[in-house]
C-alpha cells in the first residue's frame, strides 16, 4: 500500500471526508452479495472476450511489432482498490526509443505538464492513435480483471502522482476495484481528464449496482463503435 506520505495534506483518520454520502472500503463488506455476483461476471466476460477475441490480440501484437518494432505490451503502475498499487497493462502505442528520438518540440507541452496525455503528443504512432480511438490499446487489461486487480466496470485506476494531488473526498474512488471502463468513461466532458471530473467516479461509487454495471457497458459498446476511445 503507498505510504501516508506519499499523499500530501491528508489526515491521519481512516474516515474518507467527502461532501458526498459514499460508501468506503469499511463499509463494502455489507454488499457482499453484489461483489460476489459482479467477480463471477467479470471473470466470465473477461475470459470469454479473451477467447473470442485472441485472433484480434494476436493481429495487433504483429503489427505493433512490424511498423513500431520494440515490445508490444506497455506496463504502468496505477492506484487500485484501497489505494494498493497495481500494475496494468496494454498495448504500446508509443515510439520504442521515443526518449531519444528527434521527434521535435511537442506541440502541447503546456498542456502535458498540466496533464498526462494530449490530443496531439507526437510520441504517439499513427497506428498507436488508432489504438487509443477505438480503445483497443486497453484490451490487455482483461487479464487484470481475471487477475483480480480490476473490474469491467468501475473507476479507471490513476497514476500516483495524479492522486498524490487528490483532496481527501477524492480517494473516496478507491473503496472499489478499478474498472476496465466506467461512469467517466460514458459522460465525460468534452477534453476533460478523469482527475478534473472526479465526482462522476464517486457517483459511482455512492450507486453502484448490477443494472448501473450493465447500463455503462452499453453506452461502453456503443463509444467504442463511434469511435470516441481515449487520445
Amino acid at each position: 500500500m503507498f505510504s501516508r506520505q506519499a499523499f500530501p495534506g491528508r489526515s491521519s483518520s481512516s474516515a474518507i471526508v467527502t461532501p458526498f454520502p459514499v460508501r468506503n472500503a469499511q463499509t463494502l463488506p455489507s454488499e457482499l452479495p453484489y461483489d460476489s455476483l459482479k467477480r463471477i461476471i467479470d471473470v466470465v466476460i473477461a475470459g470469454g472476450l479473451l477467447v473470442v477475441l485472441a485472433p484480434v490480440l494476436l493481429a495487433i501484437g504483429l503489427a505493433i511489432r512490424s511498423t513500431m518494432g520494440g515490445p508490444i505490451l506497455f506496463r504502468q503502475r496505477r492506484v487500485g482498490l484501497n489505494e494498493h498499487p497495481i500494475d496494468i497493462w496494454k498495448f504500446r502505442t508509443m515510439y520504442a526509443d521515443r526518449r531519444s528520438a528527434n521527434l521535435g518540440p511537442p506541440s502541447a507541452q503546456a498542456e502535458r505538464r498540466r496533464r498526462h496525455k494530449s490530443r496531439r503528443d507526437p510520441r504517439v504512432t499513427p497506428f498507436g492513435r488508432f489504438l487509443r480511438r477505438t480503445s483497443l490499446d486497453e484490451l490487455p487489461q482483461l487479464w487484470n480483471i481475471l487477475r483480480g486487480d480490476m473490474s469491467m466496470v468501475g473507476p479507471r485506476p490513476e497514476l500516483p502522482e495524479i492522486v498524490a494531488g487528490y483532496e481527501e473526498w477524492q480517494h473516496a474512488r478507491h473503496a472499489v476495484r478499478p474498472g476496465l471502463t466506467g461512469w467517466w468513461q460514458v459522460n465525460r466532458p468534452p477534453d476533460r481528464l478523469m482527475h478534473e471530473v472526479v465526482e462522476l467516479d464517486i457517483y459511482y461509487v455512492k450507486h453502484r449496482s448490477l443494472w448501473l454495471d450493465l447500463k455503462i457497458l452499453f453506452r461502453t459498446v456503443n463509444a467504442v463503435l463511434r469511435g470516441t476511445g481515449a487520445f
